[in-house]
């Protein structure tokens, strides 16, 4: 009968491998809970507010109607965009510390 020792080559691999795959899996099950949460941000304080998801799609859009001077289009436009991004960015940040406490800081650019 074969007895098999803890320090048998192949023995570190199998359970590399095992973490490896515990990785993969919590990564996958991380992306799906970022895509269905929400990010929002406001600008203007508070008068424009947007809201995106973890799929980085605009889901709402919430404007304070006294925002909306028609003399002064352009800066509604900037708040707007103000908004939307700061929301992307939260979202992008948010996934990427996420990613990083399961990656354990490993770099994987492009990965997400």
């Amino acid at each position: 009968m074969a007895r098999k020792f803890p320090n048998q080559p192949g023995g570190g691999q199998k359970n590399m491998m095992k973490q490896i795959q515990k990785m993969q899996q919590d990564m996958l099950d991380l992306q799906q809970e970022m895509e269905e949460r929400t990010f929002s941000a406001s600008a203007g304080g508070g008068v424009v507010t947007a809201t995106v998801t973890g799929k980085k799609t605009l889901e709402k859009l919430e404007i304070d109607p006294e925002a909306v001077d028609p003399d002064d289009v352009e800066m509604l436009q900037d708040m707007i965009i103000a908004a939307v991004n700061e929301a992307l960015r939260t979202a992008e940040t948010t996934m990427e510390e996420e990613m990083g406490r399961i990656t354990g800081g490993l770099s994987m650019p492009g990965l997400f």
